[in-house]
């Protein structure tokens, strides 16, 4: 009798660990994961600051607007070869070199009747120079070379306007998209903490009822069991939370993690009601990338024009101030001016295989400008869709959500009267917990494909909301 007293009592006490360990555990876990997390909340921040800070701070913004500061800096620069270009030189020469050194005399204005004598004209002596010069040139007429680049300099500019425009409307789809996952993050935490103190609540009662002789104890153990899973389901809620946190922190051009309190929540928000077709059209007439290939479809068309002109004549100005001096005592001076005409008679077929060659990139931008329309086309469609069945599934969600909180009520009160087990009341709360993340999951995709919307048609500013 006594034996069969050890073995039970023996039984019971490792019955008595699992569960311990089965309770205990998560709350280590728990502990371990957050043991560094300070319990003050953190700065409060909504959705139209995140927008502005991502704006200010984000690298990517910094880089396309360098961008497009370089393309203004290169249309000064194209038209600079409509002006003269004037240099200064000074230069110094010493030479024995029978022409140059009769010649530098001459510069100087000091050659006299013996300098013609044969001896001193073929072994003349070393003589030095000093030359001081004033020149210029001035391209009256580059064959259009200048003209037509200045016209691609100044279309590539409002190029890379309209792709910092794009980058703009992306980063804010990625700030609206961080933000709200960070919210929908938060919301996961509140319900699983709701969750278990609900369950721990049914703990009681079950233990109560235990203690009264009105279950059995396997129920007590899978109400334990039950609490546990819900304690996993909580650490990967605030693990998941953390992530959030550090990816909106990162959009918004923050080097370290931000502790912040999103304060904009999760809102179902209409849209105007408009046709499929109103979208496309708005989004062809509107997109910044789209525009941004065509200003390249015309920069590339002028390259064909500018690869022609090169058969043109070009017309140069040019001029020049000199004094030459080898003592700095005794100067003389001279100017020369000129103009020339050149014209390219024959170059080996380059200028004409640079024409054939603009005509092919022109030909690579057009088909690319086809495909940049049907990708519009496919992404407000995408967008579009994505739309309407997150706001079904809302409709969804919050019956499913009232449902399934009245079938917790209703099973709970069941299993107080002892007509349900305990799996059907722990079923209920897993039920709602789901219920309640897939109505936030919803909303949240409502929000987000509002998002990417705007962006499909080029219409997403910082007032989002």
């Amino acid at each position: 009798m006594k034996s069969v007293n050890m073995k039970s009592v023996k039984r019971r006490s490792i019955i008595i660990l699992v569960v311990i360990m089965a309770i205990f555990q998560p709350v280590i876990l728990i502990e371990t994961a957050f043991s560094g997390q300070t319990e003050e909340p953190g700065s409060p921040l909504s959705l139209h600051d995140a927008i502005k800070s991502a704006l200010k701070k984000n690298p990517l913004l910094d880089a396309a607007q360098s961008r497009v500061a370089a393309s203004a800096e290169r249309i000064t620069q194209a038209k600079s070869s409509f002006y003269p270009k004037v240099y200064i030189s000074e230069a110094y020469q010493l030479t024995t070199n029978p022409m140059w050194a009769f010649g530098m005399k001459l510069n100087q204005g000091i050659i006299a009747q013996k300098d013609f004598d044969p001896a001193r004209l073929n072994d003349p002596e070393s003589i030095d120079n000093f030359n001081t010069m004033l020149w210029m040139t001035w391209p009256l007429f580059d064959s259009g070379q200048t003209w037509f680049g200045s016209q691609q300099a100044e279309m590539s500019h409002q190029a890379f306007a309209a792709g910092f425009d794009r980058t703009r409307q992306e980063i804010i789809l990625q700030t609206v998209a961080a933000y709200t996952d960070l919210v929908f993050a938060g919301e996961s935490v509140a319900v699983v903490d709701q969750a278990l103190q609900t369950a721990k609540v049914h703990l009681r009662l079950i233990e109560n009822r235990y203690n009264s002789g009105l279950t059995v104890k396997s129920d007590l153990l899978r109400a334990r069991v039950h609490i546990s899973e819900l304690e996993q389901q909580q650490v990967e809620a605030n693990s998941q939370y953390l992530i959030a946190q550090a990816a909106l922190s990162a959009v918004m051009g923050e080097e370290t993690i931000c502790d912040v309190l999103p304060v904009t929540a999760l809102v179902q928000k209409e849209i105007p009601a408009k046709e499929l077709a109103e979208w496309i059209d708005m989004a062809l007439a509107g997109r910044p990338d789209l525009k941004q290939i065509k200003f390249y479809e015309q920069t590339a068309r002028t390259e064909i024009k500018k690869s022609r002109s090169a058969h043109w004549p070009s017309v140069n100005l040019t001029g020049s101030y000199e004094l030459n001096t080898g003592d700095f005592e005794e100067t003389a001076n001279n100017y020369t001016v000129g103009a020339n005409v050149t014209l390219n008679l024959f170059s080996g077929d380059g200028i004409s295989a640079r024409e054939r060659e603009s005509l092919y990139l022109h030909n690579e931008i057009n088909a690319n400008l086809r495909a940049m329309n049907q990708k519009i086309r496919l992404e407000t469609r995408e967008a579009y869709y994505k739309l309407q069945s997150a706001e079904k599934r809302i409709q969804a969600s919050e019956l499913a959500v009232d449902a399934a909180e009245e079938a917790m009520r209703i099973v709970g009160n069941r299993y107080d009267n002892g007509q349900v087990p305990i799996v059907s009341l722990l079923d209920a709360e897993m039920t709602v917990i789901r219920a309640r993340n897939n109505l936030n999951m919803a909303i949240k995709d409502q929000i987000q494909s509002r998002a990417q919307l705007a962006l499909a048609v080029g219409d997403l500013g910082e007032t989002f909301q």
